[in-house]
């Protein structure tokens, strides 16, 4: 839409906003967590749910395991820095933050490969069931690593599920297993773990969660829910960093009998004996495949470190509050310009980011990101914006907001500069 004139009224509305923002940003008790990221002036990063801000540990990390544990402890950190456990020492700062136990998580390797190792798992745990049930749009490296499963393993099938809704119903005797994040990349709407659990356990098949835009920021109990496996990514809300190691869980009742697939030697029981047979290390170590990714772990390991004092019923309950003014002031101001709202209106189905539909979304996008607003935007008309609770305020939502109007009363997304392709949106 266009030709809509600015109103006395918008200005009131945001000078309201900018006062109980205010108000809000003082109570906070979540506030003092913003000093421990660096955060750029003029910046506000609305794209936490793609890539978090830094944590100011982490550069104190990097200089100690660059500058003294590579560089002059050389193989000897293997041991003596405790390189050789960070994927369980890190799985364990990860562990209370989806429900899991001491011991029960592991980090390493890419989401998607923890993805591959899970799914193959759970099929050979029901070798008489050929069926992946999936939700037709979700993720696609989650999909695509079905099928490239599928392809690989002689009667495997996939079965796509339009709808969520009729997830669970479609969950018969013949699924092997079921592949779903719990919270949607575009949308934000959160599924109903433990009902969906509960579905494919009546059903005899296994369960394959993706917590990628949950952990951090949306309440979850991978234990409680019933869940078999679970995985996710490190670089949204736990701020691990550009391609930091994902993580992997799977339910204790499974994982002595289970075998993943990638039999790479550090998953090996002992693998410094060097021998020729693969025996699987105890517990969730067998999910470790080749060497650890030591300065990526590293840096997530720093990352991870003030989780400890975080309060996790306060920042889920900030999540929630922080997406409704979000989704509220937008609605009050842009509404008027076609701009719809696509996330879900119960706090209690809603992750931590907000989507709205536009037509010209990714223009706008990029207009917002020429003032230091960053988000980002998925085809064919979503404009999304993450709010990661440790760091984001309610001032910052207000600002993004404000200039997201302005944008649209201007058009001055429709300048030359904002259009044309991109690789990463």
């Amino acid at each position: 839409m266009s030709g809509v004139a600015a109103r006395p009224a918008d200005a009131d509305l945001f000078a309201t906003a900018r006062a109980e923002a205010a108000g809000r940003d003082a109570a906070d008790p979540l506030a003092r967590f913003r000093d421990a990221f660096v955060l750029q002036a003029g910046t506000i990063n609305l794209d936490g749910n793609s890539l978090g801000s830094m944590p100011r540990a982490v550069v104190a990390r990097m200089e100690r395991v660059l500058g003294s544990e590579w560089s002059k402890g050389l193989i000897r950190s293997w041991g003596g820095a405790g390189w050789f456990a960070l994927p369980e020492t890190v799985g364990d700062r990860i562990a209370p933050l989806i429900g899991a136990g001491a011991g029960e998580v592991v980090v390493g390797d890419s989401t998607s490969v923890n993805l591959f190792k899970c799914i193959a798992a759970a099929l050979a745990l029901r070798p008489e069931r050929r069926v992946l049930l999936l939700q037709e749009d979700n993720f696609p490296t989650d999909n695509y690593i079905a099928q490239g499963i599928a392809d690989m393993v002689p009667g495997v099938s996939l079965r796509a599920v339009k709808s969520t809704d009729a997830f669970a119903g479609a969950i018969d005797d013949s699924v092997a297993a079921i592949v779903l994040s719990h919270v949607h990349y575009r949308t934000a709407l959160v599924e109903d773990m433990a009902a969906i659990n509960r579905a494919a356990r009546a059903a005899g098949a296994l369960s394959v969660w993706d917590l990628s835009h949950t952990t951090g920021a949306v309440p979850v109990d991978v234990a409680g829910a019933g869940c078999d496996f679970a995985i996710g990514c490190t670089y949204k809300y736990l701020n691990g960093g550009p391609g930091a190691p994902a993580y992997c869980w799977v339910s204790p009742e499974l994982i002595e009998r289970t075998r993943q697939p990638l039999s790479g030697w550090m998953g090996h029981k002992t693998p410094f004996d060097f021998s020729f047979d693969y025996e699987p290390a105890t517990a969730i170590r067998r999910f470790v495949c080749g060497t650890p990714q030591i300065l990526s772990l590293a840096a997530l390991d720093a990352a991870l470190e003030l989780w400890a004092e975080v309060d996790l019923p306060q920042l889920h309950q900030k999540s929630r509050d922080s997406t409704e003014f979000f989704i509220d002031l937008v609605e009050r101001s842009c509404a008027a310009f076609g701009v719809t709202v696509q996330s879900p209106r119960d706090g209690s189905r809603r992750g931590s980011h907000v989507a709205f539909g536009y037509e010209n979304g990714l223009q706008v996008m990029r207009a917002l990101a020429a003032q230091g607003i960053i988000g980002d935007f998925r085809t064919p008309d979503t404009m999304r914006f993450g709010v990661a609770p440790l760091y984001i305020g309610y001032g910052d939502i207000v600002r993004a907001v404000a200039a997201l109007h302005d944008i649209l009363l201007t058009r001055s997304w429709d300048r030359a500069e904002f259009r044309g392709t991109t690789v990463v949106t």
